[in-house]
């Protein structure tokens, strides 16, 4: 299994600044996951929160639940969130951050991932395109490990 967690506002995709994110609903992003991982032998689990300490639940128990890696999209949570960084540190899964905007092209508070740093890598964007790229790499790294 793979585990897909978004952060804050993410619920509202496709309604919030579509010139930014895309027009793509959750929805949307979490059926192209769910196909995705199919297509390549695993299941999605696909969740949103817009609570720090709900998504720091999460990857805690990703592992218990059977996850072989995590992509997470921790919107707003990238620049601020200490907590939501040593969550994955202290996780033996490898987590995938991704971003549909290019965050390096916006305000310059959104420059800097306090995540990224722990995180097995990061796809920024590239649209709710970098999300099917990151469940691919994680389903061949969890081919690569059987």
């Amino acid at each position: 299994m793979i585990m897909v967690l978004n952060g804050p506002n993410l619920n509202l995709l496709g309604q919030r600044e579509p010139e930014v994110y895309g027009h793509f609903s959750l929805q949307d992003i979490e059926a192209m996951c769910t196909a995705t991982a199919a297509e390549l032998g695993y299941r999605a689990s696909c969740r949103q929160s817009n609570h720090e300490g709900q998504l720091i639940d999460w990857l805690h128990g990703a592992s218990a639940e059977g996850a072989h890696g995590v992509v997470l999209n921790p919107g707003g949570y990238t620049h601020t969130s200490v907590a939501l960084r040593d969550a994955i540190a202290a996780i033996t899964l490898p987590v995938v951050e991704v971003h549909l905007s290019n965050t390096a092209a916006r305000e310059e508070f959104r420059h800097r991932s306090l995540v990224a740093a722990v995180c097995a890598g990061s796809i920024v964007g590239l649209g709710a395109s970098g999300y099917r790229f990151a469940i691919r790499y994680l389903a061949e790294l969890g081919a690569a490990a059987v």
